[in-house]
């Protein structure tokens, strides 16, 4: 048993039923969950003497571990590629495709610890990722012993691709998988790896790529799969106007149509962007309970389009944020995506509506981090373990300073507000199953020296091979 006490914080953000903000309020977290909230007038004197580490807080503002919902981990090797630094989605992916194509078991393993320390860094202390091309050897398992090795709690989403460029779809005939293996390797990572336990740190889930790289066989077999082991389902849909194109021209449907009529609808899938989802697909989600990884800066950076977000949330849509792949956002701070997806909602509310004074109040702070805590935490299937500070759930912390250049004259008034209205700091600590794996603005489980200079010999080694 290990014990840890963050004491007498500047402000405790529970993100409880009641969004409760506590002053100068302690927290006692034992073996890997959340023990006690200690309320300022306390006297914890004693309790000081037997803990086994404490935390000064009295200059944070500590939040619940936030919670990634998306990402490609991998792409974090290629990075502000210059071919494809103005493309839009399917140019993006058919100018990056031949570069994956030259991926090692090594580079994923290095990547994914540097995209999860960046995430870390950011607050972030639950990720899923979904790797969806493996050649020469790489294995979802590299991505999980990652994970094993910088202590995030992790959802690995066991990606595909099947229908090449041959065969009508987008990516490179050389890039896919034959269906009988791809299920075959799904189940058995879920045998290996799948942890359905209380704060368990990592799970696995099923995660066929997208309409256009894969067939509709494999997405009925993968949602088969899925439910026959209790996991769940993830695959990325309606990104952008290309996507909707595709859809329509090979189905004859719109997305939600596909996803329904496939039987990847339900509480137990999420579903990436989702920008254009159409009104019908938006009230199916809300009434099946269907979740979204919003991912406003890679749909910024990509032109595929604003998610109503508001409207989403509003007609009861489960909605979390993702920081999506590192080469269509080049970064993975999730703070700084909450912030964005609270500019975004503002000005694309008022785009909408040219000019109503709706805009502002569309999307509070508060709002915000609800996205990155409860929410990813209700999209991942963990919201009652995860995304809140309250007795009983993962001892997840993140704290960030309030006397930082970027917080000053801000969190004076509001520190809550502050972090998502300022610029987005790193936190100062972050403690994911009750262990600190940021200290002091530091990545504590791993040199992060060697690695981020191996990655980089990497990402040119991988660029090279993909000319």
């Amino acid at each position: 048993m290990t014990t840890l006490l963050i004491h007498r914080a500047r402000c405790i953000a529970t993100q409880d039923d009641a969004n409760t903000e506590l002053n100068d309020a302690s927290l006692l977290l034992r073996d890997g969950r959340i023990e006690r909230i200690i309320p300022a007038e306390e006297n914890i004197d004693e309790l000081l003497k037997q803990v086994d580490e404490v935390i000064d807080a009295r200059r944070h503002v500590v939040v619940p571990g936030l919670i990634n919902t998306h990402h490609h981990m991998v792409q974090s090797l290629t990075r502000a590629v210059p071919q494809v630094q103005n493309a839009e989605l399917f140019s993006w992916l058919k100018g990056l495709y031949p570069i994956w194509a030259g991926l090692t078991p090594e580079m994923v393993l290095v990547s994914n610890q540097v995209a999860m320390a960046e995430l870390l860094l950011s607050g972030c202390t639950t990720s899923s990722d979904h790797l969806y091309i493996y050649p020469n050897g790489v294995r979802l398992d590299d991505s999980i012993e990652a994970a094993h090795t910088i202590g995030m709690r992790f959802t690995a989403t066991r990606g595909s691709m099947s229908v090449g460029e041959s065969q009508g779809g987008l990516p490179p005939d050389r890039v896919v998988e034959k269906e009988a293996f791809i299920l075959k390797e799904t189940q058995r990572l879920i045998e290996t790896y799948h942890d359905a336990s209380f704060g368990a740190m990592t799970h696995v889930a099923v995660a066929p790529c997208s309409p256009f790289s894969v067939s509709q066989d494999l997405m009925r077999e993968a949602a088969k799969l899925a439910r026959a082991h209790k996991v769940r389902l993830h695959t990325h849909l309606a990104e952008n106007d290309h996507d909707i194109a595709y859809t329509k021209e090979k189905f004859n449907c719109t997305p939600a149509q596909y996803a329904e009529d496939l039987g990847w609808v339900g509480h137990d899938v999420w579903h990436a962007h989702c920008v254009k989802l159409d009104d019908e697909g938006t009230y199916l989600f809300a009434r099946t309970r269907t979740g979204i990884a919003h991912c406003p800066c890679s749909n910024m950076r990509l032109a595929s389009g604003i998610l109503p977000l508001r409207k989403m949330l509003d007609a009861g849509v489960p909605m979390g944020l993702g920081v999506d792949g590192s080469a269509s956002n080049d970064a993975a701070h999730l703070l700084n995506e909450a912030r964005q997806a609270m500019l975004l909602a503002r000005v694309g509310r008022a785009l909408d509506d040219f000019g109503c004074d709706h805009g502002p109040a569309e999307m509070t702070p508060r709002d915000a981090l609800r996205l990155a805590t409860r929410g990813g935490a209700e999209v991942l299937g963990r919201a009652h373990e995860l995304g809140q500070i309250k007795p009983g759930y993962c001892a997840d912390i993140a704290m960030f300073r309030t006397d930082t250049l970027s917080m000053a004259g801000g969190a004076v008034h509001d520190p809550v507000g502050a972090l998502l209205l300022c610029a987005s700091d790193n936190a100062d600590y972050v403690v994911v199953n009750g262990r600190v794996v940021v200290r002091k603005g530091e990545i504590a489980t791993v040199d992060m020296g060697p690695l981020i200079e191996r990655h980089n010999q990497l990402a040119l080694q991988l660029a090279l091979g993909g000319r």
